[in-house]
């Protein structure tokens, strides 16, 4: 296989490739690195026997993922305050026509359940991501991991039932989220704690990933009460020549904070029934890095 076919073969797979990566390690830069990795087995690798290149590169992404994510697992313990995936800029466009597949594809990079997805083993999160996000046959699946197909299945039921057990339940309709987003801030700017109040629900949560790099919440803030002071809060005191912008970030749309033009937080806000269940802000700068130029 010539270099140039080479390249426009691996480039033709690359959006599934990091789609694996950053599904099993949730943080972006990690996955480039991996499909990055990839490509570098791919091109200076024999490619003479490779009858399925997809098929060939998604099982070598998806074993370096693997061996990241048992690296990964000493520096998670040892992370400042809760934990959220590095947000990811999604825009599955016309790429994803089907409503029910456009779903799906949303739903398995949500920050909710990529937070459960942390906690599984590299294999089961390996196993679940192939099966759930990309549905992968089970035969695939053990062909890429080196497992029989039994061992898979037990693997992917063990990790369906603990995903499905853990995970919160939010609606999906970008549209509803965004404009209870826009309500959510226009309050939280005015200082309208009334406003802010009936947006959340009794029992919202509210989850702040600084890693210890910038000034967030050490624990998870509970009841409408305290996250609705929070938030007022915080936005009382305010960032310096701010300015806001939406995303679509890991299958929903965002809100990102910038001070003087540099990204300072991102929230996303998980919904259900009309009113937030919960307020996930991300502080952490090195996590923000990647969307200073989105």
């Amino acid at each position: 296989m010539a270099t140039d076919t080479a390249t426009e073969v691996f480039e033709e797979h690359r959006p599934v490739l990091m789609g694996v990566a950053y599904r099993m390690l949730g943080r972006v830069a990690d996955a480039e690195d991996v499909v990055q990795e990839a490509w570098l087995r791919w091109s200076g690798g024999d490619r003479s026997d490779v009858r399925a290149p997809r098929a060939y590169l998604v099982r070598v992404t998806t074993r370096l993922a693997i061996d990241r994510l048992r690296q990964a697992q000493a520096r998670n313990e040892a992370y400042v305050g809760p934990w959220l995936p590095e947000p990811y800029v999604t825009d599955f466009g016309d790429a994803v026509a089907d409503t029910a597949e456009r779903a799906v594809l949303a739903d398995s990079v949500s920050l909710a359940v990529l937070v459960v997805l942390e906690t599984l083993s590299p294999l089961e999160r390996a196993v679940f991501v192939l099966r759930e996000a990309f549905g992968y046959p089970y035969a695939e699946i053990a062909a890429t991991l080196d497992r029989s197909e039994p061992a898979v299945r037990q693997l992917a039921g063990r990790a369906r039932r603990h995903v499905e057990e853990r995970r919160p339940r939010y609606e999906v309709d970008p549209a509803a989220q965004r404009a209870l987003t826009e309500r959510f801030l226009a309050a939280a700017t005015e200082g309208d704690i009334e406003g802010l109040m009936s947006v959340l629900a009794p029992d919202v949560r509210l989850v702040g990933d600084s890693g210890g790099l910038a000034p967030a919440p050490v624990r998870v803030i509970e009841s409408a009460d305290k996250v609705g002071r929070f938030v007022e809060g915080v936005t009382r005191k305010g960032v310096a020549d701010p300015s806001y912008r939406f995303l679509e970030v890991n299958g929903g749309p965002a809100l990102l904070v910038l001070s003087g033009g540099k990204p300072d937080s991102l929230v996303q806000l998980g919904v259900l029934g009309g009113r937030v269940q919960c307020v996930y802000i991300v502080r952490n700068p090195e996590k923000l890095r990647s969307l200073a130029a989105d």
